[in-house]
């Protein structure tokens, strides 16, 4: 029965924002993904000035993702494959994605509200809104001593414009829970144009201030300041989740 709870809270966290099947949609890429992500909650007035008018947090008050409004999500874009099935490269980035709902509506889903990322060729992204890393660096390595797999990983990436974003983790690594979504990413500057992202990913909570998950983190610090990000993370928000995907295959389309 815990097993089954426990792959039943995984699901939830992976499917947030989740919406049914659309129409005449048009494939756009495919990308085979490594992923960190935190969940944090910070101030809500500062994450308010990044929605447009008519939009609000859509904050879970139970379960795994409760009290979530940002997530901060690390990526390792290992393989990108065009519509055509032509490989396209590589890439490694940094985002910021806001669960939100259209105000008195029950359409909703998640905002990609800023980013940073080391290949040009993905800057301003498809929301208008990446940076291009003028520094950065992923370092990631897995141990296994023949009892616990040990997994120990770097983030860091500094835009011209200040904003810095550094994490550094060690953790106990364990089994990934396997999970399926489908969610609308709606473009903050226009709302009414979105992409959906058709999701299989294999999904490990190692810490989570919710559920009863064993936290598996031996050591775990990151620093978020500067530019746009600064008032967000003044020293008063709060860590809720760590999470590795240990695979994340994305399909990107328009509707």
């Amino acid at each position: 029965m815990i097993a089954r709870k426990t792959l039943v809270l995984c699901a939830a966290v992976a499917a947030a924002g989740f919406v049914g099947p659309t129409r005449a949609q048009t494939f756009v890429e495919h990308s085979a993904e490594f992923r960190f992500q935190i969940d944090f909650a910070v101030p809500d007035a500062a994450l308010r000035k990044f929605l447009p008018s008519g939009w609000e947090p859509a904050i879970a008050t139970q379960g795994p993702a409760k009290d979530c409004n940002i997530r901060v999500i690390f990526i390792d874009r290992a393989d990108i494959t065009g519509a055509d099935g032509t490989a396209t490269g590589t890439n490694r980035l940094v985002y910021l994605a806001a669960p939100v709902k259209q105000t008195g509506t029950t359409n909703a889903g998640q905002m990609i509200i800023a980013g940073l990322s080391a290949d040009a060729k993905e800057v301003p992204g498809p929301f208008g809104n990446y940076e291009l890393a003028t520094s950065h660096n992923m370092s990631r390595s897995v141990a296994d001593d023949g009892k616990v797999t040990t997994g120990e990983e770097t983030w860091s990436f500094v835009a011209a414009s200040g904003e810095r974003l550094d994490v550094r983790l060690k953790y106990e690594r364990a089994p990934a829970r396997k999970g399926s979504q489908e969610v609308k990413f709606f473009n903050p500057s226009n709302p009414g144009s979105y992409q959906i992202f058709k999701v299989d990913s294999g999904i490990d909570i190692m810490r989570n201030a919710t559920v009863p998950v064993r936290d598996r983190v031996k050591e775990f610090s990151y620093k978020i300041s500067g530019g746009r990000l600064a008032a967000m993370f003044d020293g008063t928000e709060k860590v809720l989740s760590l999470d590795s995907f240990h695979w994340y295959n994305r399909g990107i389309y328009q509707p």
